[in-house]
């Protein structure tokens, strides 16, 4: 079937990338709170999951693995809610096997970068945050080329942890973002502290503070720090809705004042 490509982005205001230097920082649970935090705030908004190795984020939102079907503008993407204020499209949909490894050559990676973003029929949206990869790779490249094609990019949260070694990799994000042109929206501290599920208490297991260090060195904004909390992780794992689950945590206010400070970012962006 030949997509409407002109069509699949027109109605999506906003563009966000979701970057980070190296894994393992959490970056695909910041893209998922922050897509309920603001489905929460009144938005529609849609997740592109381009991990292609590692597409966690259906798990996340606990949506298993629904037939993608097609219509004249291409794929439609899967919702979370009968109201359709949050839709997730990844390749964890198409594997026939949740546990198939992708073993794809950096080609057929970029292929299937270019029919994600042109040929889902995403309607509606305010917000469309986009999952990558770690790194800088072909990957991140293609997922910029393609996006251009169709929209403009607003621009780009950049995830870290707060200890010198992920500060670093992610130095070299904002390196990339400048040589690729993308306007930074800021700098998210994940991990940043341990809050003690019987006395709530923030104990910094790791150093603390290296995200808002790095927004300062680099001019950028410090959007702010997500603790490491057990019912945060619980609310992943068994993929509910950690922001209608536990409103009064300090984890939840976090997480509620980044989607803020980034709605005001997308309005001057």
């Amino acid at each position: 079937m030949e997509a409407n490509n002109d069509g699949s982005m027109s109605q999506v205001r906003h563009v966000v990338l979701v970057l980070s230097g190296k894994g393992g920082v959490g970056k695909s649970t910041i893209t998922t709170e922050l897509a309920l935090a603001l489905r929460h705030a009144g938005k529609k908004i849609g997740i592109l999951d381009v991990d292609l190795c590692g597409p966690s984020i259906p798990r996340m939102l606990s949506i298993g693995r629904p037939d993608v079907h097609q219509c004249d503008s291409g794929w439609v993407p899967v919702y979370t809610d009968a109201a359709k204020t949050l839709a997730l499209m990844s390749i964890g949909f198409l594997l026939e096997d949740p546990d198939e490894a992708v073993v794809w050559r950096g080609p057929k990676k970029t292929a299937m970068i270019g029919q994600f973003v042109s040929d889902v029929a995403w309607g509606e949206l305010d917000v469309l945050l986009v999952d990558t990869p770690p790194g800088t790779s072909d990957e991140h490249l293609a997922v910029l080329e393609n996006l251009k094609k169709h929209s403009r990019v607003d621009g780009a949260i950049l995830v870290t942890t707060p200890q010198a070694v992920s500060t670093g990799d992610v130095r070299r994000e904002i390196t990339f973002c400048k040589k690729t042109g993308i306007r930074i929206l800021g700098i998210v501290e994940n991990m940043s502290g341990f809050v003690c599920p019987h006395c709530s208490e923030c104990s910094n297991i790791f150093s603390k503070g290296g995200g808002e260090e790095l927004a300062k060195l680099t001019g950028s904004i410090f959007l702010g720090a997500v603790p490491l909390d057990p019912l945060l992780s619980t609310s992943i794992e068994e993929g509910k809705d950690f922001i209608q689950s536990f409103p009064d945590s300090a984890t939840f206010s976090a997480i509620s004042s980044i989607s803020q400070t980034l709605l005001e970012s997308l309005q001057t962006a």
